[in-house]
């Protein structure tokens, strides 16, 4: 069992990916924006983040970008699971650290083959 922190300020999207993250049969720890994120990784040391961009105070590439150049939580693998489907935001997501990039709205197979890829084996 993994420990994957969910980090989405919709409470709809952040229960959904709750919900998929626990019927996958790991640990879901939420945060509701990105600095709450940053916190919540570097408190927790999560085996993966699932992170959204379009978030007050501190938006996901923000986060993305501070989560992988902390020496404390750079070894954590970050996806970003947005809306922002531009290949410029998938770019620049990438350019800040991410593993991965899912846009929504995702299948539940599509997130779940992404988390099975990236967690720590």
């Amino acid at each position: 069992m993994a420990r994957i922190l969910v980090v989405d300020d919709s409470p709809v999207q952040l229960m959904g990916i709750r919900r998929i993250v626990e019927k996958l049969g790991h640990e879901a720890l939420t945060a509701e924006d990105g600095a709450a994120g940053v916190e919540a990784a570097k408190r927790e040391l999560p085996d993966l983040i699932l992170m959204d961009v379009v978030m007050p105070n501190l938006n996901g590439f923000q986060a993305t970008r501070s989560i992988c150049r902390d020496e404390t939580t750079k070894h954590i693998p970050v996806v970003l699971v947005t809306t922002k489907d531009q290949d410029t935001d998938r770019v620049w997501g990438m350019r800040q650290g991410a593993k991965a990039y899912i846009t929504k709205p995702f299948s539940e197979d599509d997130l779940s083959s992404v988390i099975a890829e990236l967690l720590p084996r």
